[in-house]
């Protein structure tokens, strides 16, 4: 009588049986984006958007200036030209009313981009402040483009001798270009911080020492 070939308590010869199970994730785990360039696309493409859009207001912007800056009246003897109110605060009033806009074009255009995007991003930071600062720009052009004439000593030929014209509109301080870009991340920021999504906390398990 010949013994088994094999013992009767020897365990089956299975690899798997003898794994230890995978640890299940801890709750609050996220599975990385399965695809990341299709992300980094659609921020390029938000934030050239966003560029473009914000350029155009400037044009808004330049034309509302025009509107709602205070003329400065000028008057010419036939030799020189001369302020018509000597003690007037207009010429520093059109750098206020371009401040104020860019203040109020920067926190719609912040609170627009939030509301659109909230998840915000590098790229769409960057071209909120680069865009403003475009859109500033034309603003400024189409002001002066479609102001008064810049030539002030042909303009009072034109007009004649004693009548009052509007000198050229024109920006005082150059700072006031700034007023959009830093508004617009000033409140960008802000409400980023308030209503932007927020990374999950873990939970963890009590246990005993």
């Amino acid at each position: 009588m010949t013994a088994p070939l094999t013992p009767p308590h020897q365990p089956p010869q299975n690899d798997n049986a003898w794994q230890a199970p995978a640890p299940p994730p801890y709750e609050g785990y996220e599975k990385p984006d399965p695809d990341p360039d299709g992300d980094s696309k659609r921020d390029l493409l938000d934030a050239g958007v966003t560029v473009l859009v914000m350029t155009v207001l400037g044009v808004v912007m330049g034309l509302l200036w025009l509107w709602l800056a205070p003329k400065v009246p000028l008057v010419s003897n036939g030799e020189a030209v001369f302020l018509k109110d000597t003690e007037g605060e207009e010429a520093i009033g059109a750098d206020g009313t371009f401040v104020l806009l860019g203040v109020a074009f920067g926190a719609v255009t912040a609170a627009t981009a939030v509301w659109l995007r909230r998840r915000g991003g590098v790229a769409l930071v960057i071209a909120l402040a680069v865009g403003a600062l475009l859109g500033s720009l034309l603003a400024w052009g189409v002001g002066v483009w479609f102001g008064p004439a810049q030539d002030v000593a042909q303009h009072a030929q034109q007009v004649g001798e004693g009548v009052t014209f509007d000198a050229y509109l024109k920006l005082q301080a150059w700072g006031s270009l700034l007023a959009w870009p830093l508004s617009a991340m000033v409140v960008h920021l802000g409400l980023t911080a308030l209503f932007g999504p927020r990374d999950p906390e873990p939970e963890w398990e009590d246990g005993g020492v």
